[in-house]
């Protein structure tokens, strides 16, 4: 027996690897290991790779959600409020405010191109005409004038809106660009679209002051509506103060519409005009 565990012990002594550890491991060396590292938070993606992914789903159809982009179209009529909650819910689980689906802006520009075939039809204009109309009517008036008006906002919200001291916080030029968005599609819809049945024959050709009210009336709601979601849009956000000023151009338009209906000036007759002096 004593000859067995002396040569156990030899045996131990010249194979270091049987022998146990002289120290033992904590369980902090254990979790210090190369591929054990503690989980980090993801960093937020900042406005260049917002605006990148953006733009590679505005050619992705499938992509798009056309379903909510129908249900904030209908609620921007219904309860505009409720459409701007819900940019607020995106803000805490996208970490941004602005829109990241394309879909909206893609049916905006579809109501766009089917009111344009209705004013052609109205203006008699001709095929080559249309097409010049149409250009002038998507890339000017809807979109070259949304990106002046959102940058403008842009500005003047971050250098003069923002609550003091800020806190790292400002408005994102994308969101400013969807309050345009969302206040330019009923005005979209109710010049372009409400008021086609009685252009032609009621608002235009038509030289009484009724044609003159109706047709102004429907401007001032058409404008009124755009500055109050505009002002909807900005008041959402919890870091700006004083939005209240983004409601001030109610006045101005409000006594332009005054003056316009004792004068006489047809506003709708005199964006026919216009619009067929830019393509003839």
């Amino acid at each position: 027996m004593s000859q067995f565990s002396r040569s156990l012990t030899s045996t131990v002594h010249q194979n270091p690897a049987l022998s146990p550890p002289s120290t033992p491991m904590s369980s902090s060396s254990l979790m210090s290991g190369p591929n054990l590292t503690r989980p980090q938070s993801p960093t937020p993606k900042t406005a260049n790779a917002k605006r990148q992914k953006f733009l590679r789903r505005l050619i992705k159809f499938r992509q798009m959600d056309f379903e909510y982009a129908f249900w904030q179209m209908l609620y921007l009529f219904i309860s505009p409020q409720k459409v701007y909650r819900n940019f607020g819910y995106r803000k805490q689980t996208k970490d941004q405010w602005a829109r990241d689906d394309p879909a909206f802006l893609v049916l905006v520009a579809f109501w766009l191109v089917v009111s344009s075939v209705g004013f052609a039809v109205v203006l008699k204009l001709h095929f080559f005409a249309f097409l010049k109309f149409l250009l002038w009517v998507v890339f000017v008036d809807y979109i070259g004038v949304g990106l002046l008006l959102a940058s403008g906002l842009w500005l003047i919200t971050n250098r003069y809106l923002i609550i003091q001291p800020p806190r790292g916080q400002d408005v994102e030029w994308g969101y400013c660009f969807d309050i345009h968005l969302n206040a330019f599609f009923p005005l979209l819809m109710i010049l372009h679209l409400f008021q086609l049945p009685f252009l032609n024959a009621v608002i235009i050709k038509s030289d009484t002051y009724l044609a003159c009210l109706v047709g102004n009336t429907l401007w001032l709601i058409a404008v009124g509506y755009y500055v109050y979601l505009t002002f909807l849009g900005y008041s959402s956000l919890p870091f700006l103060k004083k939005t209240q000023v983004m409601l001030y151009p109610l006045t101005c338009v409000f006594i332009i519409y005054i003056i316009s209906v004792i004068i006489g000036w047809n506003f709708s007759r005199a964006l026919c005009d216009f619009y067929k002096f830019r393509v003839f």
